[in-house]
């Protein structure tokens, strides 16, 4: 341990974030990161505990406490304390394919567990993996490493989001010959698309991809399997399939008025943004635009609050966001101790900047739509929103949310964006390989492994277990990663 008293003499300092004003100019990321110096003073402060709970990745009342990817964080920790940046990125690099995606976009599940949270600030954790991976590019120790052997063995990923990309990595680096099919023009999946460029810069991926097939994964872009390339034609071309194409299934909103011109899926808008941002540098009419308009955001997760911020650069005239549950707490609760996930009221980057633009927090708590108003035309102009209310339902015993009766009310509206969750994988593409899935629609994997169904096919990411963190979809791709060398060479090393 390099600083025993590092946590008692230096304060949290975090990459500032630019103001408001600067950051909404633009769709670049907005954090200034630390100096070499003051990272190393904030890697000091790692206790270095007894029990790590920052890398523990455990489960605590349905929550996750501490990284999924069990990331050896005390250890890179102390690397960073003593400058030793090239041996901690290999230890982050030894848990984590790829640590420049998370330390843009995780929310930091190590940091709610640190045992200097309990009483305290915690390590800027985050912070540190981002020195360590950025140092590793800018002095080349990020670089490909190409295997000596290839196995003879092909295996085929579909879909290129975090976890496709993790498998594809891990099985490429045991020496198997690895293609990914993405149906989209780029490669990411969520990330490319799903993300806001202010959040992870594209070049980011990009210059990850690049590693990659240096080493050797073969990507093909726009290819949308189970329907340009058949199921059957991948089986028997490659000895393994990894299904890992999301919970790219929308939850829409049944109400009256829903066929109204204006209404979009949150992920429609904001692909539709960094699309254009990528090709055309966001010319007017290429995207789905949100200057001038009333704007109201359905969802109040990440996703909903990535559309906060999109609208706001756009130049919305107004923005609303909608959240069914009440306001959260704003420190934890008495039956919400530490290292349990803090369920509290967080204000993200979206909501900080509608409320410097705007004068308010854009948030309305118990509150839904009830009805999309229509104008002559067929263009939405307005919406009814109901307040809710928490009541027992007497047939389960859950408690649901109701309306509340005669507080119905009407705001302007000219932009619907649903950000109400996914509901698991999209059914043409199970249907193609026969795949069963469950109540929710995710792929089901034989008493609780990644292999499916039927024979030679595994799943991995969101599609197998549900939406959630791009982080946790790296340690499933890494899991499924693992059962398939197993299943082809007898043994695994990974």
């Amino acid at each position: 341990m390099g600083k025993p008293t590092g946590f008692m003499e230096y304060q949290r300092e975090e990459a500032r974030a630019y103001s408001v004003k600067e950051r909404i100019k633009n769709f670049n990321e907005f954090h200034e990161p630390l100096s070499r110096e003051e990272q190393r003073r904030q890697g000091a402060r790692c206790m270095e505990c007894g029990v790590p709970f920052c890398q523990s990745g455990m489960m605590l009342c349905g929550m996750i406490s501490g990284c999924p990817l069990n990331n050896l964080i005390p250890e890179w920790n102390d690397l960073v304390y003593r400058g030793a940046f090239e041996q901690a990125y290999q230890r982050l690099r030894s848990t984590n394919n790829f640590p420049e995606f998370t330390s843009r976009v995780c929310p930091a599940l190590c940091e709610k567990a640190c045992t200097c949270s309990a009483n305290g600030d915690a390590v800027t954790v985050r912070n540190n993996e981002y020195a360590i991976v950025e140092n590793a590019y800018r002095e080349g120790f990020a670089h490909a490493n190409i295997p000596k052997v290839r196995t003879g063995k092909k295996i085929a990923v579909i879909g290129s989001g975090p976890s496709g990309l993790a498998a594809a990595d891990q099985l490429n680096q045991r020496g198997h010959s690895v293609t990914v099919f993405e149906r989209s023009d780029r490669v990411g999946g969520l990330m490319m698309y799903g993300i806001p460029n202010m959040k992870l810069e594209k070049t980011v991926i990009d210059r990850r991809i690049e590693i990659m097939k240096e080493e050797g994964v073969e990507f093909r872009t726009s290819v949308n399997v189970g329907k340009d390339v058949t199921a059957k034609e991948l089986l028997a071309d490659f000895d393994r399939v990894i299904l890992a194409c999301g919970a790219s299934n929308p939850r829409d909103i049944k109400v009256e008025g829903r066929d109204a011109e204006g209404i979009y899926f949150a992920v429609d808008f904001l692909k539709s943004t960094t699309k254009a941002l990528l090709d055309n540098g966001l010319q007017e009419g290429t995207f789905i635009s949100a200057k001038g308009k009333n704007v109201m955001v359905i969802g109040g997760g990440d996703t909903g609050n990535d559309c906060v911020g999109t609208a706001v650069r756009h130049g919305a005239k107004s923005v609303l966001q909608l959240e069914m549950m009440p306001k959260l707490p704003d420190t934890r609760a008495e039956n919400n101790p530490w290292p349990q996930w803090p369920r509290v009221c967080k204000t993200d980057y979206g909501q900080e900047e509608a409320i410097e633009v705007f004068g308010k927090d854009p948030r309305e708590y118990r509150t839904t739509v009830k009805q999309f108003i229509k104008d002559k035309d067929g263009k939405l102009c307005g919406a009814v929103l109901v307040k809710l209310r928490s009541e027992k339902d007497e047939k389960t015993g859950r408690f649901m949310m109701k309306e509340v009766e005669g507080s119905e009310y009407q705001v302007a509206v000219e932009l619907a964006l649903i950000a109400a969750g996914f509901l698991g994988s999209e059914s043409y593409v199970t249907s193609s390989f026969g795949v069963s899935t469950d109540a929710r629609s995710n792929v089901a994997g034989e008493n609780g492994s990644h292999k499916t169904s039927v024979d030679r096919v595994f799943t991995a990411g969101d599609m197998h277990s549900g939406q959630s963190l791009v982080v946790r979809a790296i340690r499933d791709g890494r899991d499924c990663a693992r059962e398939v060398d197993l299943s082809l060479m007898g043994y695994t090393n990974l």
